[in-house]
């Protein structure tokens, strides 16, 4: 079992993830999906969350070995930015959606310095526009940022697209693609709902049940 699949069936297993074709569950962007993705969840379970805690250490380390420090992206980022910033005893900041409007006003807590080089933490990318605002904010700071690592990735093309012209390369742990694969395996979706769920990804925007 290939690390990717591995993570995606730690996320069915304690719900994280949760199919739903036939009853689509509603974003808070508007669109309809047959997917919903809670990592949130993953924080609850103590073996699960070493395990992808693990994971997330591997691939920051082999795909950006010369990174100074971790940034998480406020909320669902921080805990696990914090967590392999402690196990890769590398500095950890992270970011607010928008600046304090109390206090300093700041919109990157912790300690950074001009030029240091960051790996932004993300729990998941669905059109990629909230983990690149959070790149643009790290850079106007001044810092450099050497790419980017999710828990889960939807894997829309919109999301490739604007990374791609963002010069921001990214890795994700597991992705939409095998989820579904492992679904069908597990006999957790028939080939009726295959069709739907591939449908949803390739215009997700306009998918209507």
């Amino acid at each position: 079992m290939n690390n990717k699949k591995a993570v995606a069936e730690k996320l069915l297993q304690i719900n994280a993830i949760k199919l739903s074709p036939d009853k689509p569950f509603t974003w808070a962007s508007g669109w309809k999906s047959p997917i919903y993705c809670d990592n949130r969840k993953i924080l609850s379970f103590p073996f699960i969350r070493d395990f992808i805690k693990s994971e997330m250490c591997n691939v920051i380390s082999e795909s950006f070995a010369e990174a100074d420090l971790l940034a998480g992206v406020a909320t669902a980022g921080i805990p696990w930015g914090a967590m392999a910033a402690d196990h890769l005893k590398l500095p950890f900041i992270y970011v607010r959606p928008k600046p304090k409007e109390h206090g300093l006003g700041n919109q990157i807590e912790g300690n950074y310095e001009n030029g240091m080089k960051v790996v932004v933490i993300e729990d998941l990318i669905s059109t990629g526009k909230s983990s690149l605002d959070v790149v643009k904010v790290l850079k106007t700071s001044g810092l450099e940022v050497d790419g980017l690592v999710s828990i889960f990735n939807y894997g829309f093309k919109e999301a490739d697209q604007a990374f791609k012209q963002a010069n921001i390369p990214y890795k994700t742990l597991t992705d939409y693609e095998t989820l579904i694969v492992l679904a069908i395996e597990k006999g957790i979706v028939s080939a009726n709902e295959e069709k739907t769920l591939l449908d949803w990804k390739e215009n997700p925007s306009n998918w209507h049940r």
